[in-house]
């Protein structure tokens, strides 16, 4: 018979330790099980202002959670996808939506006709197919419902949010199903002498906790997963350089836009994410090619806003962690590995670290196979991404700075190879697994920055040049108009979701 688990003992808050805690409490709030979760206030996030993919949408609903009470307890904006500036070449920009790009005719995905138009010289922007850019670029937002109708319901939309307010509303939410929360910091880890297992936590220096299974979300140090159970880092900075960022948050500026900005720099990249309150910002650069002090010069230049707080400078080396469960510890979040925030990430591998910790809940003897197979599924899901990630670096034709010669010209591993060398080959797109990002993202990024598709399907010669011309102009038409009846993004939130607190005030 199982020997069930009876004490979960969490390390770590923010945004990993909360999530982790809110997801777990819903599931054994019927069962004998006691959550504990220990985080120390000397110990800050790092979150400056949070952007997302769809996905979060689902770990909310799965919670409970209201949406509008979310936006307004977590000062969010809604998110239609990614506006990227100077990758490709200084002064180009492209779009990658959530959503979809136009619609698929006889079976066909709609991006081989727009391939075989582009070829017969009617040059168009896959921006001009995504009802998420159009409405992003117009300022515009709307839930889509299924009274909308199937053109509408086209939009995918995900949020900005602030980290910590967020980590706030799911201690709440944890706290009232029953988790305790302990102010402090782990001072020693027990080991069982025998197995190697974590026995017991000795914290405050007069505390000690004992558990059955240890969640370490205790950030880039690792306290369990790494301090004590020595499991090993991928360190992946050869392809994703970055290794450094200047964050800081500012006043609000102009209007309240519906996606995040990356704007592309000598040795990085900069981000900007609208929240209802304040802006977030930030430098992601490379020490390599930049110093500390000459990145927050150049960072301070580009803003806009009055700065709410001094910046704050982060250091992280990319990659994974070798075992994400190890023994009775599993790693979530910046314990288990950092991928840099490029695409908004960093949550949805919170987020897949909780569910297949759920799918695969183990008893007191921690089965192999099942510690195997988390590992295996996580791994999969950091190296998807990872490949995704380089794409941006790799598919450029930037040659200004040492940085950017650099990633172009960079060794690649054989998986992203292979994605890069079929999407080139007639614009064919395969997702292994459960892989996250699909064939329009991949083709947002890759197209956008100025790769060539060599080419198309050639089954789409069974449509006439003239039907395909006349399919894709009502494609652009219907598009335009549905945008041009949605509400502008600040209208929708000051109707549904605005939240009490002025906009120029720092939560």
């Amino acid at each position: 018979m199982s020997e069930l688990i009876e004490n979960i003992i969490i390390v770590g808050g923010g945004s990993a330790g909360w999530m982790t805690a809110a997801a777990l409490s819903k599931l054994t709030g019927k069962a004998d099980v006691s959550i504990t979760l220990i985080e120390s206030e000397d110990i800050g996030t790092v979150g400056v202002g949070e952007a997302t993919i769809p996905h979060i949408a689902q770990f909310n609903q799965f919670l409970g959670i209201d949406e509008d009470q979310f936006v307004r307890e977590t000062q969010a904006t809604f998110k239609l996808g990614i506006d990227f500036i100077d990758w490709g070449q200084k002064g180009e920009k492209y779009f990658h939506p959530f959503g979809t790009h136009g619609f698929d005719l006889e079976g066909i995905s709609f991006h081989h006709y727009w391939a075989k138009l582009n070829e017969l010289g009617e040059k168009s922007r896959l921006d001009d197919y995504s009802l998420n850019a159009l409405a992003a670029h117009a300022g515009k937002f709307i839930r889509p419902k299924p009274e909308h109708g199937s053109v509408l319901n086209k939009l995918a939309y995900a949020f900005h949010f602030d980290a910590v307010l967020y980590a706030r509303f799911l201690r709440k939410y944890a706290e009232a199903r029953g988790v305790k929360r302990i102010e402090g910091l782990v001072q020693d880890v027990k080991l069982n002498a025998e197995t190697g297992f974590i026995e017991e936590l000795h914290v405050n220096e007069d505390r000690k906790l004992a558990g059955d299974l240890f969640i370490d979300c205790s950030g880039f140090r690792g306290v369990l997963i790494e301090q004590a159970l020595k499991a090993g880092y991928d360190d992946w900075s050869h392809y994703l350089p970055v290794d450094r960022a200047v964050a800081v948050t500012t006043e609000r500026m102009g209007p309240l836009m519906p996606y995040t900005q990356s704007t592309a720099r000598e040795a990085g990249w900069q981000w900007k994410i609208p929240l209802q309150h304040r802006t977030g910002n930030g430098y992601v650069y490379s020490s390599k090619f930049i110093d500390s002090e000459q990145a927050e010069t150049d960072f301070r230049s580009a803003l806009d806003g009055k700065l709410l707080k001094e910046p704050k400078h982060l250091r992280f080396v990319t990659g994974r962690r070798r075992k994400f469960w190890d023994k009775n510890c599993v790693a979530i979040g910046l314990s288990a590995g950092f991928m840099e925030p490029l695409e908004s990430t960093s949550l949805h591998l919170i987020q897949t670290g909780i569910s297949k910790l759920i799918a695969l809940f183990p008893d007191k003897t921690m089965p192999k196979v099942e510690r195997d197979e988390y590992n295996r599924l996580l791994s999969d899901d950091y190296l998807h991404i990872r490949d995704f990630l380089i794409l941006h670096y790799k598919v450029t034709r930037r040659n200004d700075t040492a940085f950017w010669d650099y990633v172009r010209e960079m060794d690649v591993p054989d998986s992203f190879v292979r994605k890069l060398e079929l999407l080139n080959s007639r614009g064919r797109f395969f997702k292994y697994d459960a892989e996250l990002f699909d064939l329009v993202s991949w083709l947002a990024v890759a197209v956008g920055q100025g790769a060539e598709l060599g080419g198309y399907n050639p089954m789409v010669e069974g449509l006439s040049d003239a039907n395909i011309q006349k399919s894709l102009l009502n494609m652009r038409n219907l598009l335009s108009k549905t945008v041009a009846v949605m509400p502008e993004h600040q209208a929708f939130i000051d109707k549904f979701c605005r939240a009490d607190i002025a906009p120029h005030q720092e939560a």
